[in-house]
């Protein structure tokens, strides 16, 4: 059954790969709105000594839309997310980023160079960047202390239990033409999930992201994560994302939350302690203005830690056929 519906995923890293990767098997109708505000790894070389936004968010978008129907989209693929793990000044970073360096600087423009990238790979869908202007995220806390940068918020040297009370950029920044037509022209809008602050909220306070939203008539839906973060959403019940998430996008305006119900390993559950994270409580309540749907969306793949890769991963993730059919259902499309 061919899907005419259009989706929009705002978001980046790995838990929109997990959607992206689902929703390819049911539609190429599909575009994802990435943030450019990444700061960490491979991101500061690209903005510090080659004068370009970080384009990781965007390369994981692109692997997640890639068709690998031939053996050689596969090898493809697999190129670029190849991370190297030794060498000067390259250890850390992916081939899929250098690529995209290199590619920026043979046509001129980083938005040429990811919609030509979105070509050799055959994706399903488009990657648009939420903007192409630089800017770092500056959030402030409770304790009346400020952070400034992407990688400092994620990864923090300052207590990780502090709650942050504002986010914005600096400076400010504006939401590209495209990623505003493509929002505003949506059937349905996906938020999430991932890195709270640092992947969903970089996206939303772009000047421009809100107002596209709610210039569109899509079903709009919030995927919740499956577990807290320390230096973003310690000790956060789903309660508090929601209040949270309606600082900068009003819940009014949302049609579903989706949370998991399937319990976590107590393995893995050992090793997110380590790093003061639990996983997210379901203290929704039915009144809401929005339908709240508990399913099991756990993915039971084992993540594995890539060699070379410097930044810390998630252990567990959505998983993207059970995301995927989730939003199908509410659509009516399946």
């Amino acid at each position: 059954m061919e899907i005419n519906k259009k989706f929009i995923v705002i978001g980046g890293g790995t838990g929109t790969y997990s959607v992206l990767s689902g929703l390819k098997k049911y539609t190429d109708k599909i575009c994802a709105i990435v943030t450019m505000a990444d700061s960490g790894g491979s991101a500061k070389k690209e903005r510090d000594e080659w004068g370009l936004l970080p384009s990781s968010d965007i390369r994981k978008s692109l692997l997640a839309l890639s068709n690998v129907s031939t053996r050689d989209l596969l090898l493809l693929r697999r190129l670029f997310q190849y991370r190297y793990s030794e060498g000067t000044g390259v250890a850390g970073m992916s081939f899929g980023n250098l690529f995209l360096v290199a590619l920026t600087k043979l046509l001129g423009s980083q938005a040429k160079a990811i919609e030509k990238a979105g070509e050799i790979l055959k994706i399903r869908g488009q990657v648009l960047p939420v903007t192409l202007e630089r800017a770092d995220l500056v959030a402030s806390y409770n304790d009346g202390s400020t952070v400034i940068g992407e990688h400092a918020i994620d990864d923090p040297t300052h207590n990780g239990k502090l709650k942050i009370v504002k986010l914005t950029t600096h400076p400010i920044t504006h939401i590209t033409a495209e990623a505003k037509t493509a929002t505003q022209d949506s059937d349905c809008i996906i938020i999430g999930p991932g890195g709270f602050y640092t992947t969903i909220i970089a996206n939303l306070v772009v000047k421009g992201v809100l107002t596209a939203i709610r210039n569109s008539s899509a079903i709009k839906i919030f995927i919740m994560n499956l577990m807290t973060e320390y230096g973003q959403t310690y000790n956060f019940t789903a309660k508090l994302f929601i209040k949270e998430l309606d600082k900068y996008f009003p819940i009014k305006y949302l049609d579903y939350v989706f949370i998991n119900n399937a319990p976590i390993p107590a393995s893995i559950l050992k090793r997110y302690r380590r790093v003061h994270a639990v996983p997210v409580a379901n203290n929704l309540q039915n009144n809401a203005p929005y339908k709240i749907i508990s399913s099991d969306l756990l993915s039971l793949k084992a993540i594995r830690h890539e060699k070379g890769d410097l930044l810390k991963r998630s252990l567990i993730r959505h998983d993207p056929e059970k995301i995927s059919s989730m939003c199908m259902k509410v659509m009516n499309l399946i």
